[in-house]
């Protein structure tokens, strides 16, 4: 065996490369013995090298370090940590098991019969200190939410590497053509697809934790998307940080963003039953929170059988470090945060607000500029929807609950349908946040594709293997005379049309537009409205389905455009209801069928408004026109001196939904088909 040269080490954490070796580091308060094990090759079940800390030189404060001279990028590392068994005061150390350093920016992948390790990365050469980005602003964003392998892996989206961070290079010009400004990603950190232990009911397939929402590593991006056809090769070297790397740069160079949906509520090693991986063996009491009356047992507000303890200044730590590290060395634009109302949470599990990591997060001297988004509820019935700090953009549910509701024709919508098209500032005015902040959607992953939820009024979760149990039984859906596909021409153009109208609604809407990925081809996934098991061609985007919906995609890239050039869809600040320019007209106004006579009632099925040109300088005043009555309804429209209006929108005729060059309305009055919504400007 070789001989290393070992110094007691610094206390920053990780497995730093240095110039003549690597710094390792660990937190662990409750520890009494640490062992650091370094590996030649990813699969040797035998160190290469081993170290035990002495805690007299390699330890300050609960911190445990040792510099390793002689070593470099391409060894692997992982520890073992010793310390009391004692499960009613929460520890639960075992010098016997491998963990992997929570702060390792790549890991080996899943081997049957190995652990899995740490793999040395020099990130210094992923400073992309020449590398700008975009830096869009939230008014003027469209997100886009999209998984990486679900993207690509169908055979007929026609890339060299289907599922893989380089198979969406290669189709990110269907992005940039759509009008997308940000891909939400689905979790890139690394996970366990095999985590699930079910299987498909109907086919016996085995199920997968595609989507990715149990992180073991938060540092290291999932080996699960290499381009390499023998994954296990390439992951071993560390080829995933690298393609992840490139796959930025390509959204970069394309003028989009990249915001990573970040899962810092729960880890995959489950509850009191599940693996010991990482943090669980380091300081189980200190990472998780556990029940008050017995430590054994964990506390659930995520759901998935643990809850991070991200109150603890620890934690607060550790994610803060990880968020900087994604945002400026792997150089993301942004981070969704899963079930984010956990951040929020006090060790106690009540809810803090401003005094929580939240407000760390946003006031971050490095994260200052990053898009924070919020998911602003958990498993455990916390709903803090509008009450997140300063800085925070959130995830609208009542949004997309509303538009669901007043398109599928539901009565008494069409007063908190104003709300929401005006940026809700029943949730984001008080505090000084600006309308852009309500991120707005109509579908996400969670839940029914846009097709589905025109097509559905049942989730079919069937194939799950939970007996239909799993998934929300409230979707707000309307299968619009036929329960899943059928061939009926009407119901196939009526259904288009709905599609249609949501897409009107998110787009001339206060706020900043969020669409599902294939949403704009009818994605279908049968109904399935928790598809997270689901890695097969159920869930892979079908790219054939783009010929059947082009007048989707091109009504929607269309609808993207408009709104792009229109500053008055994208204000700066909420509506004020008055005059702003001097023109005699309000920066918003109401109506009906008839002008200045919005229907409040709760019989009410349709909705119109005004918006002037106000201080956006902008060429023209907007009229929008909604009608979810099952019957066509004449709406007069309101005078505006000098000019008149130019038809530019109207779903009710599905040849000429949009044109693009607007045609002038004849007369003062618009009929407005049933079902039907209709844009218009004035010149």
């Amino acid at each position: 065996m070789e001989k290393y040269k070992i110094l007691p080490g610094l206390y920053y954490k990780g497995a730093l490369v240095m110039e003549q070796g690597v710094n390792f580091s660990i937190f662990s308060r409750n520890a009494e013995r640490v062992t650091l094990e370094i590996y030649r090759e990813a699969l040797d079940t035998e160190p290469h090298f081993s170290y035990e800390l002495d805690p007299a030189l390699n330890r300050t404060g609960d911190t445990w370090h040792v510099y390793v001279g002689g070593i470099s990028e391409g060894y692997y590392y992982g520890w073992r940590v010793g310390g009391p068994f004692d499960l009613e005061r929460g520890h639960r150390y075992d010098h016997t098991k491998l963990l992997l350093d929570p702060y390792a920016k790549a890991v080996t992948p899943k081997v049957q019969g190995h652990e899995r390790k740490g793999i040395i990365v020099d990130s210094r050469k992923f400073n992309f200190s020449k590398h700008k980005k975009p830096e869009t602003d939230y008014r003027d964003s469209i997100i886009y939410e999209m998984h990486i392998k679900l993207f690509t892996m169908n055979k007929n989206s026609g890339v060299s590497y289907p599922g893989s961070y380089i198979g969406v290079i290669e189709k990110i010009n269907h992005l940039k053509n759509l009008g997308v400004t940000a891909v939400e990603l689905l979790p890139v950190f690394e996970f366990d697809e095999d985590s699930i232990l079910g299987s498909n009911p109907i086919t016996g397939e085995k199920l997968k934790n595609v989507w990715g929402y149990n992180p073991i590593a938060f540092y290291a991006p999932t080996s699960n998307y290499l381009s390499n056809k023998d994954k296990v090769t390439g992951a071993l070297v560390g080829d995933h940080v690298l393609e992840f790397s490139k796959l930025v740069t390509a959204f970069h160079d394309a003028g989009i963003e990249v915001i990573l949906d970040v899962v810092f509520n729960h880890t995959g090693e489950g509850n009191e039953m599940g693996p010991t991986i990482s943090l669980k063996g380091l300081d189980n009491s200190i990472y998780y929170m556990l029940e008050p009356y017995n430590k054994m047992y964990y506390s659930n507000y995520s759901g998935t059988g643990n809850t991070l303890n991200c109150s603890h200044p620890v934690v607060k730590e550790y994610i803060l470090d990880c968020l900087r590290y994604w945002y400026g060395q792997m150089h993301v634009d942004g981070f969704r945060f899963d079930l984010a109302s956990i951040l929020g949470r006090g060790e106690d599990g009540q809810w803090l607000g401003n005094l929580s990591i939240l407000n760390d997060i946003s006031k971050d001297s490095v994260l200052s500029k990053a898009k924070l988004i919020a998911e602003g509820w958990d498993a455990a019935g916390g709903y803090f929807l509008g009450e997140f700090p300063e800085g925070w953009a959130e995830w609208n549910g009542k949004f997309r609950d509303t538009v669901r509701k007043f398109i599928k024709g539901d009565p008494g919508i069409t007063s908190d349908l104003a709300t929401r098209i005006v940026g809700s500032p029943d949730l984001f005015a008080n505090d000084g946040r600006r309308p852009y902040y309500s991120i707005n959607f109509i579908t996400a992953h969670d839940g029914f594709t846009m097709w589905d939820l025109v097509s559905y009024n049942e989730k079919n979760n069937h194939i799950n293997g939970e007996h239909n149990r799993d998934g929300d039984d409230h979707n707000n859906s309307w299968n619009h005379g036929v329960e899943g596909e059928t061939e009926d021409p009407h119901i196939i153009s009526l259904r288009k049309k709905q599609i249609k109208n949501m897409m009107v609604i998110l787009m001339v809407s206060q706020g900043t537009p969020m669409i599902l990925m294939g949403d704009e081809m009818g994605k279908t996934q049968q109904g399935n409205n928790n598809a997270y098991c689901q890695d097969n061609e159920l869930n892979w985007l079908d790219w054939e389905r783009f010929k059947e919906f082009e007048d989707i995609y091109l009504f929607t890239k269309r609808m993207i455009g408009f709104r792009k050039e229109n500053a008055s869809l994208r204000r700066k600040h909420f509506f004020t209801a008055t005059d702003t320019n001097g023109n005699g007209l309000s920066d918003i106004s109401w109506h009906g069928t008839v002008p200045y006579s919005p229907d409040w009632s709760h019989e009410s099925r349709v909705l119109a408004f005004m918006v002037d040109e106000g201080k956006e300088k902008q060429s023209s005043q907007i009229y929008v026109a909604f009608n979810s009555h099952y019957e066509g309804l004449d709406f007069e429209l309101p005078n505006i001196h000098g000019k008149r209006w130019f038809r530019v929108v109207d779903t009710g005729d599905s040849q000429e939904d949009f044109l693009e060059i607007p045609r002038p309305i004849d007369g003062g009055y618009y009929r407005v088909k049933a079902r039907s919504s209709i844009v218009l400007i004035a010149k």
